[in-house]
């Protein structure tokens, strides 16, 4: 039986999803792993939304808390607000204490990757506070560390990403995700999905 990575995120303005895209291609090009995209709910009204000049969502479907069970293993991305998760992301996590009554996500295998505004935005905040939800779910958290070679000492290059998983820098919202992030995600994705299939094996 194939062993299924859920790659859930939120993305305003694209740059996390970017991200998601790679690391679900990641996840996929390990054999007997199914990767499936998914969003969460938009906690803010379409006025809103279109005053803020946020792009169209994209087309992965939205999650429900209750799915998350069907997982053998999560990707978590958002996008930072002031150096914690994002509150559309919050409010879905919030969402999961029947998951967590009943222990349906402990054991289950997590990472997270994420996206900043400035370089020192929250690249590793973000992540760092993000892993108090996957503690008290009994989750295990996978970080990257430096697995990614060389490339996670890249100084000639603005780079997002930390040991703790893949990230990007939106800047003013006009930046986009750079070569290296995108194999930095796609790295996570495989590494995760690697380290997800070995951990079903002894389920």
């Amino acid at each position: 039986m194939a062993t299924k990575i859920y790659i859930v995120y939120y993305s305003m303005y694209g740059h996390v999803e970017k991200l998601a895209e790679e690391i679900r291609n990641g996840a996929a090009s390990v054999e007997g792993v199914e990767a499936k995209l998914w969003q969460v709910p938009e906690t803010l009204s379409e006025e809103v939304l279109a005053k803020m000049s946020a792009p169209p969502k994209g087309n992965a479907p939205v999650i429900t808390p209750n799915e998350l069970a069907e997982a053998d293993g999560v990707l978590l991305g958002f996008p930072t607000r002031f150096g914690l998760m994002a509150a559309q992301f919050k409010a879905f996590f919030d969402a999961t204490g029947g998951l967590w009554r009943t222990q349906q996500l402990a054991g289950k295998p997590a990472g997270i990757f994420y996206s900043t505004g400035s370089q020192g935005g929250g690249q590793e905040t973000t992540p760092l506070t993000a892993i108090t939800q996957l503690a008290h779910h009994g989750m295990i958290f996978v970080p990257i560390g430096y697995t990614f070679g060389g490339a996670m000492f890249e100084m000639e290059k603005v780079k997002g990403g930390s040991p703790y998983g893949a990230g990007t820098f939106a800047g003013d919202g006009s930046r986009a995700p750079t070569e290296l992030e995108l194999e930095l995600a796609f790295h996570q994705g495989k590494y995760f999905a690697l380290i997800a299939k070995k951990l079903k094996g002894f389920a």
